[in-house]
């Protein structure tokens, strides 16, 4: 079994491009189970300082 850093928070942030759950890209997240070790070792390191920057994005409401 793969380790997953999926919290079942699936929502991107339409700015950022990142999961708000994980901090995985949509391709990060596509390509999960068919990257190396290393590659996920990589992601992972890199996913709370993502979720730090990271930004709900803006509701856009329509006006008029």
């Amino acid at each position: 079994m793969i380790e997953s850093p999926c919290v079942k928070i699936c929502t991107l942030d339409a700015r950022s491009g990142l999961c708000l759950g994980c901090g995985r890209t949509i391709d990060e997240i596509a390509r999960w189970t068919a990257m190396s070790v290393a590659e996920r070792a990589r992601v992972t390191r890199e996913l709370s300082a993502r979720l730090a920057g990271a930004t709900p994005a803006a509701t856009v409401t329509a006006t008029g």
